[in-house]
């Protein structure tokens, strides 16, 4: 099985219930195995056997379902590819790039076009497929930037909806005027007596007649039904045409959503309207008045075009997030190529190119300084607020800002793979995922519109048995207020826009969270494990003492001899502390010796042969479990370790020749940090390979009263499941290789700092910046978001709960007023913005200390 993923842009949903449908449909594709669909971002993340299915498939089963999805083309020139054969080898391997979805080659005009799913699939990636068979791009890619284009579609979506809602509120106030006209000439017991929208208008209805007939006019009501028919047709036939064609596009695939209720609703008011206007005498038979609700229609259509278009502006102010981390990236590159510099696009800068940056530009793709010297602006990525110095040899990284010097740098990564395009795309995973508490409301999402339909039906039938007269008017306005006053969209959104806004506030942080499942389980933690090394402490560890023993003639070892043994064993080790003895023997130009038959201790150390002598450097618990005798080195030893500092001992052939105290800085916000999560009410505990003397006096240097010390890597994660089993909510901090099988264990895995690639994968969270206050940031971020979301759920509930018997007329024994359909849609409208304003809120959360 080929596991593969992909985020599919989902056009033409109007509510959760689209969402639930596409999601049903996606699930049942053979080959799916998991789809889950965001009607907050319009887009399905969906995880699938690619030998068993394809992206073409994936678009097809979304559009069968009665939807789009969000798809590009671009045409790429090929050199001589008329001379070519076949076009099928081209074609085939541009078909296998991820996100592609079809693919035409055409040799007459030596260009082949590929549709894709933007930001799937890359021009590199295109590039690269096109010079595995053989041929060569004769221009560059221009790919379309996904980030760009959802701008672009997204203001495009404003202003239709901006000019519909416009001609649609026009026409909403022509026809209540002439509404009006035709209320003042009823009389007072009819049914808009009783509609609470229609006592309101009444004397304004009276006013108005009186003034028309003080002009000297006497409008004919059935004249002025025929104004309003055709005032009202633009605003059926244009403005809301959306609604009808949805909902016509549901029926043809057996599905309903919002669309349904909506054009049910004001379609059979219309529909109504028109009967009554040109064959009056059908009611006039059936004893009824002919009413019409002309103004009704084009008021619902306006106020919710005016939700949409609020909530439309207010979703895209909830993807900033995305939209600002994409602008970091700039638009051009200065590369220099066959001895020559010119500027390209930043796509089309490859692995291995000499890139140059120039004061003030931002540097395009990540690298190693190979000329020049300058300071780089690494606050987007560390939060550090000094520039650092670069010098040939240093890492920069795209995105940062080149402050002074001008520097030349070889591109090492690009594009996606490059940091900040990974952290693009974890944000953008993060926002298309789904928290746990969703999967209520996409349940009930998924009956709403079937149960709604069946309710308003139940209304229609009380109304028309039991209601006072006319009541076929009552039960036709019951049946309309309850199809426009459900609101699934307000369900749908709830949780989304929360999920999107925190996680994207998050990255502003330097926060990345893999998902809305990660954000509620970190929600719930309540122990937090921190490691040591490179969490709470720098991670920079120095040597600060090397006590030697004395030889048989009483003179002590030379302490440049024992760094020599030391750091020859070391050279085949990544640990911080061989780290550390490297560095100092590099400072003091100590040669170092080639070490044979090399092995690493599992939490004990390591062992080599150097110059035929057996060389350990271990730690002090395995040096004491092996009774080796230490003589005066031992008080030497446990001296060191009061102090905080962490002893190492050098043998020789199995004797003690020396104690090599590392001292690791305690990272200046550490301190603050862990007092801020006891203040949370969380348990924090410190857990570390070092010795437990070591060990606490760190933690009473930090104010951790808990401390597991001279826990073994392997049983790091142990130590979690305990915890787990004692039903704890787990969040395991740590930067190493050593603390990914823990930070995979616990309900939550944070990777401190710029960390390394295995622990990243390993965890949920990721801290770029390597201040311990990121994880106090994250919790408070994450309970933050999960109450916006049970507010949101909560008034989402509650207004259709309590909406939709009022709509009913569950009111109206009591207080003899029903409500008004118009008034109905500006509640829809309402609710589903209010949720989208909510999750909003967010975006003014800060830290503790930026409050202070």
């Amino acid at each position: 099985m080929a596991k593969a993923r992909i985020v599919l842009p989902i056009e033409g949903m109007s509510c959760a219930s689209c969402a639930a449908t596409v999601q049903q449909a996606l699930q049942e594709l053979n080959g799916v195995t998991q789809a889950a669909v965001n009607f907050a971002t319009a887009r399905a993340a969906v995880d699938y056997d690619d030998t068993q299915t394809n992206v073409a498939q994936l678009v097809q089963t979304v559009r069968v379902a009665g939807y789009n999805c969000g798809k590009a083309t671009v045409t790429i020139a090929i050199a001589d590819l008329h001379y070519a054969p076949s076009v099928a080898p081209l074609e085939q391997e541009l078909a296998r790039v991820p996100g592609v979805i079809k693919v035409a080659a055409n040799q007459a005009t030596e260009s082949v076009t590929v549709e894709y799913v933007p930001g799937v699939t890359t021009a590199e990636a295109l590039e690269r497929a096109v010079e595995a068979v053989g041929f060569r791009v004769a221009a560059p890619i221009a790919a379309e930037d996904p980030v760009e284009r959802e701008r672009l579609a997204r203001a495009h979506e404003i202003r239709e909806l901006g000019w519909k809602f416009t001609v649609a509120a026009v026409v909403a106030v022509l026809a209540m005027g002439g509404a009006m006209l035709l209320m003042a000439d009823r009389p007072m017991d009819t049914f808009k007596q009783f509609d609470l929208l229609g006592r309101l208008l009444m004397p304004l209805a009276v006013r108005l007649r009186d003034w028309v007939a003080g002009q000297g006019w006497t409008p004919d009501p059935a004249w002025i039904k025929v104004g309003l028919a055709v005032l009202t047709l633009p605003v059926v036939a244009w403005s809301g045409q959306q609604f009808y064609r949805g909902a016509w596009s549901g029926f043809k695939h057996r599905s309903a959503d919002m669309n349904t209720l909506i054009a049910v609703g004001t379609g059979a008011a219309y529909l109504y309207s028109l009967v009554a206007t040109f064959f009056p005498g059908l009611f006039v038979r059936a004893g009824l008045p002919a009413d019409v609700y002309y103004e009704a229609v084009a008021a619902i259509i306006a106020l919710i075009l005016l939700g949409r278009l609020l909530e439309a502006r207010a979703k895209g102010r909830t993807s900033e997030a995305i939209r600002r981390l994409a602008g970091l990236r700039p638009k051009a590159a200065h590369v220099r190529r066959d001895g020559k510099e010119t500027d390209i696009a930043v796509e089309a800068v490859e692995v291995g190119d000499v890139v140059i940056v120039k004061p003030g530009e931002r540097i395009p793709v990540d690298g190693v300084v190979t000329e020049g010297a300058s300071a780089v602006d690494e606050s987007m990525l560390t939060g550090e607020p000094l520039p650092v110095a670069k010098k040939p040899g240093d890492e920069v990284v795209g995105g940062t800002v080149n402050t002074t010097g001008s520097i030349t740098f070889r591109a090492t990564r690009v594009g996606k793979d490059a940091a900040l395009g990974q952290i693009i795309r974890m944000v953008e995973d993060a926002q298309a995922s789904k928290a746990p508490i969703q999967g209520l409301a996409d349940r009930i999402a998924g009956v709403f519109v079937p149960i709604v339909l069946v309710v308003a039906i139940g209304a229609f039938v009380v109304w028309f048995d039991v209601g006072p007269p006319p009541e076929v008017i009552f039960a036709t306005v019951a049946l309309v207020t309850v199809l426009i006053i459900a609101c699934p969209c307000a369900l749908g959104l709830a949780t989304p826009t929360a999920i999107l806004v925190g996680t994207g506030r998050a990255a502003e942080f330097g926060i990345l969270i893999r998902g809305g499942e990660a954000l509620e389980r970190l929600s719930r933690v309540r122990t937090v494990l921190l490691d040591k090394t490179g969490t709470i402490t720098e991670g920079k560890p120095t040597i600060t003492h090397i006590v030697t023993a004395k030889k048989p003639d009483g003179t002590p070892i030379a302490p440049a001899e024992v760094l020599k043994w030391a750091a020859s064993v070391e050279q085949r080790s990544e640990h911080p502390l061989a780290v550390a003895i490297l560095k100092a023997a590099k400072d003091k130009q100590v040669t170092l010796l080639p070490v044979e038959k090399f092995a690493a201790m599992e939490g004990r150390g390591v062992r080599g042969t150097v110059d035929r002598r057996i060389i350990e450097v271990i730690s002090l618990r395995h040096a004491r479990e092996r009774s080796l005798e230490f003589g005066s080195l031992g008080q030497d030893a446990d001296r060191l370790m009061t102090q905080g500092r962490t002893p190492v001992i050098v043998v020789v052939n199995n004797t003690v020749y020396a104690v090599i105290a590392i001292s690791d800085p305690i990272k200046p916000t550490s301190k603050e940090a862990i007092e801020r999560l006891r203040r949370l009410g969380l348990t924090v505990e410190m857990v570390t390979g070092d010795s437990r003397k070591g060990a606490e006096a760190v933690a009473r240097e930090v104010g951790i009263d808990e401390v597991l010390p001279e826990v073994l890597p392997s049983q790091k994660a142990d130590l979690v499941k305990k915890l787990q089993r004692r039903g704890l909510g787990v969040a395991m901090v740590g930067d190493g290789i050593n603390d990914a099988p823990a930070l995979a264990q616990a309900d939550v895995g944070i990777a401190i700092g710029t960390g390394t690639d295995i622990a990243m994968e390993a965890s949920d969270v990721t801290l770029i910046r390597g201040d311990l206050r990121g994880v106090v940031t994250s919790l408070l971020l994450a309970r933050r978001t999960m109450r916006t979301i049970r507010l949101n759920l909560f008034w989402a509930f509650i207004y259709n709960v309590v909406g939709i018997p009022v709509a009913a007329g569950a009111l109206y024994p009591f207080t003899g007023v029903l409500l008004s359909p118009v008034l109905a849609s500006a509640a829809m409208a309402w609710s589903s913005l209010s949720v989208v304003l909510s999750s909003l809120t967010l975006r003014r959360f800060k830290p503790a200390w930026a409050r202070t």
